[in-house]
């Protein structure tokens, strides 16, 4: 295992960590952003780039806007 490798398995954990220790869900959000885009990261690193580009569009950008569109459609309502 390289260095790099396992500072990416250690941010991946440090940003893990921080999305599910957020209070508000709006950061929270942006949290989950960074955290997929790390994990992109990784797994180009990791030898996958098919894998790394599916993360990129579902998990950095699809899902937290749909979430965030979510979130802007309920805030009056809370």
């Amino acid at each position: 295992m390289s260095l790099l490798e396992f500072v990416l398995f250690l941010a991946v954990a440090v940003v893990g960590g921080a999305v599910v220790f957020s209070k508000r869900p709006v950061n929270q959000l942006f949290i989950y952003s960074m955290y997929g885009g790390v994990l992109t990261l990784l797994f180009f690193v990791l030898h996958a780039p098919d894998v790394a580009l599916s993360e990129l569009t579902v998990g950095t950008l699809a899902v937290p806007l749909m979430v965030l569109v979510a979130l802007m459609k309920t805030a009056d309502k809370l």
